[in-house]
């Protein structure tokens, strides 16, 4: 389910190992470029094209679904596929944010999967696809259960990148939300790929304030967070009072470093929130920045940089701003 980015490349590789796949997308331009020229995946500069195709809705019965499509989508996906699922089958989760529970509201939480893109995607025009960042899964329920279906899952998402079967689920996912509510928010509101922001101080600091506020809330939530790829420690990340006290310690050096080896790692990609908002689509604002500034009033948490992030992110999808480097000085400069 779903046609993007993410969910292109998935479908065409799937489809090029020989799974029986078939791809659904509501978007009429992605079929019909699809159907016409197939799917066109760059990938390390080299472009392969798969034969295959795109059906408007699930036709038939089918022992798993995939859900690829942007998190405000997702409930409305779920709803179409389930009646499409055989009783056993299960649900695979890529939408970022917090969507496992939702999607095990409508489905039941046995039946509900899922995996954590460690890599990025992007779509720069109708039926193209480009991997912008290698990496893989993170797999797993909500329970922390790894049984036969969850090793099952693997197998298959294996031939699309490494899978890591996590028993912490809402760890992992709450890491990478983290992440994702500053990457994602800073290539939304200035209209650029990821690499150019990150150089700039005062967008990395942005950045860190914007995972320091996640990770309080994430913690008021009793998350036990999970290395993000196994590497980057969310916890450590966040700002201390010394951090903010400080412009040289060597805590606040190391963390500007890290945040600039991961934005450089992901340099080429281009946010998925911004591509929706230019395809008239919701953005999926509510379900990063919005989910952490909601839940953070649940829990008397002060969280103005995301909330600041959510606004500015609305005018875009508004029409009331234009994305720019100017609306993302703007966000910097409110919080001083």
């Amino acid at each position: 389910m779903g046609a993007g980015g993410i969910g292109g490349i998935v479908a065409a590789t799937l489809t090029e190992v020989g799974a029986p796949v078939t791809v659904v997308s509501t978007n009429p331009t992605i079929r019909a470029a699809v159907d016409k020229a197939g799917f066109r995946v760059v990938d390390d500069g080299e472009e392969r094209t798969i034969r295959g195709w795109i059906s408007p809705a699930p036709e038939g019965r089918y022992d798993l679904c995939i859900l690829a499509v942007q998190p405000p989508n997702v409930e409305e996906a779920t709803r179409t596929a389930l009646p499409h699922l055989a009783p056993d089958a299960k649900i695979v989760v890529m939408s970022n944010g917090l969507c496992e529970q939702r999607v095990a509201a409508l489905a039941d939480e046995e039946r509900t999967l899922g995996a954590i893109v460690a890599w990025g995607a992007a779509m720069p025009e109708p039926g193209k696809y480009e991997r912008t960042a290698a990496g893989g899964f993170a797999l797993g329920r909500l329970d922390g259960a790894i049984d036969d279906d969850v090793r099952r899952v693997a197998e298959l998402l294996e031939a699309i990148g490494p899978v890591t079967m996590t028993t912490n689920l809402r760890g992992a996912r709450w890491s990478k939300l983290a992440l994702n509510c500053a990457i994602s928010s800073l290539g939304t509101i200035a209209g650029e790929r990821l690499g150019p922001l990150v150089r700039q101080r005062r967008y990395r600091r942005l950045g860190l304030e914007i995972m320091t506020e996640a990770v309080a809330v994430a913690k008021a939530e009793g998350v036990a967070l999970e290395k993000v790829a196994g590497t980057v420690d969310l916890e450590w990340t966040a700002l201390t009072d010394a951090d903010r006290a400080s412009r040289m310690s060597a805590s606040l050096t190391a963390k500007h470093a890290l945040l600039l080896a991961v934005g450089l790692r992901y340099r080429r990609m281009r946010s998925s929130m911004l591509a929706a908002i230019e395809r008239g689509r919701t953005p999926a604002i509510e379900f990063l920045n919005g989910e952490v500034v909601t839940r953070g009033a649940t829990h008397g948490i002060p969280t103005p940089v995301n909330a600041r992030i959510v606004e500015a992110v609305w005018k875009i999808a508004r029409g009331e701003a234009r994305s720019s480097r100017e609306l993302l000085d703007a966000v910097c400069s409110s919080g001083d």
